[in-house]
């Protein structure tokens, strides 16, 4: 009888220290505690449900499952900066030696550099934190505005009326993007008119501002939208208005929504300059490199790509959530 007891403790013990060692909690995905000599990285991202921001965390977890026979991973979500700190400390307890952070809030510096501090890598994606040893990557806002620029004159001319959609709630990005379009524009066509008008990154803003817009001015022959949302307003807008005008539409970011509208605009050269949430992928990358002891650049910007109706089927993926 005692053997029978003690047999099926044994038993529940086994059953037990296996559960315990599989699983993931709330917001996290990824490997388990056994890595089999496989680095050991971790993700944090923003806890979004849809959207560029929602495109990031899906991007790195299609990296490091193609990177899955090297690597062992942990992808934990957040809201705000106290429960990505948080997760940050769990990630440091699980092991990790690598974290590839996109934090959206301030108040991130000192828990990252604690990590730095522990030896962890930390490979930051675009958002620019203020830590001693910190990998970084990016896109390039001031080249998306140049970009924006050269699409432009290419498909008009020199000369004409061109809007320019500056979003100064953006800080540094939209800064950056309008220096890059104006200062081009200056350089190449100096005597294309440009009207500049607020707006916001959203296509209701997109849509409200430019009818406003459009009823202000008779002939606009081309638009310098940043993104790709405002500019799903800007074409409706556009198209309520009956106005056949408007040769060109630019965007930015890499919306899947805004690619296939492409091909069904013939009239209107749409445009987006890539600052594609796929970028982590690189991110994810570096990670790697720094891990098996290459050498890899601080800073490692992500150059612009340009996609319009006669490439976008090649960056069309039904399963982004952007």
């Amino acid at each position: 009888m005692r053997k029978g007891v003690l047999l099926l403790v044994l038993v529940m013990g086994l059953i037990l220290s296996a559960c315990g060692s599989e699983g993931n909690t709330n917001g996290e995905t990824g490997g388990g505690s056994d890595n089999g000599g496989k680095h050991k990285i971790g993700i944090l991202a923003p806890e979004v449900t849809h959207g560029w921001v929602a495109a990031v965390a899906y991007h790195a977890e299609e990296r490091v499952k193609e990177l899955s026979d090297n690597v062992d991973y942990q992808i934990k979500t957040s809201s705000n900066a106290s429960e990505m700190t948080s997760q940050l400390d769990d990630l440091m307890t699980w092991g990790a030696e690598a974290i590839v952070a996109f934090p959206q809030w301030e108040g991130m510096e000192v828990p990252i550099q604690r990590a730095l501090d522990e030896g962890i890598e930390v490979v930051n994606f675009d958002i620019v934190i203020d830590a001693e040893g910190v990998y970084r990557v990016a896109g390039d806002n001031e080249d998306m505005g140049v970009q924006g620029a050269n699409y432009i004159v290419d498909k008009i001319g020199t000369e004409g009326n061109v809007v320019v959609l500056e979003v100064p709630s953006a800080g540094s990005v939209s800064e950056l993007r309008k220096k890059g379009f104006v200062e081009t524009i200056e350089e190449i066509a100096p005597d294309m008119n440009l009207m500049t008008y607020a707006t916001e990154f959203t296509r209701e803003a997109g849509l409200s501002d430019f009818a406003d817009i459009l009823t202000a001015n008779d002939q606009i022959d081309a638009v310098y939208s940043m993104d790709d949302e405002t500019s799903i307003g800007v074409l409706q807008a556009i198209r309520e208005a009956g106005r056949s005008d408007v040769k060109v539409v630019t965007g930015g970011g890499g919306m899947q929504e805004y690619f296939n509208m492409m091909p069904e605009n013939e009239d209107i050269w749409i445009q987006s300059a890539l600052y594609s949430p796929a970028m982590v992928k690189d991110a994810v990358d570096v990670a790697v490199d720094v891990l098996d002891g290459e050498e890899v650049e601080e800073d490692t910007i992500i150059p612009t790509t340009v996609v319009d109706r006669e490439n976008y089927e090649q960056f069309l993926d039904e399963n982004s959530p952007y």
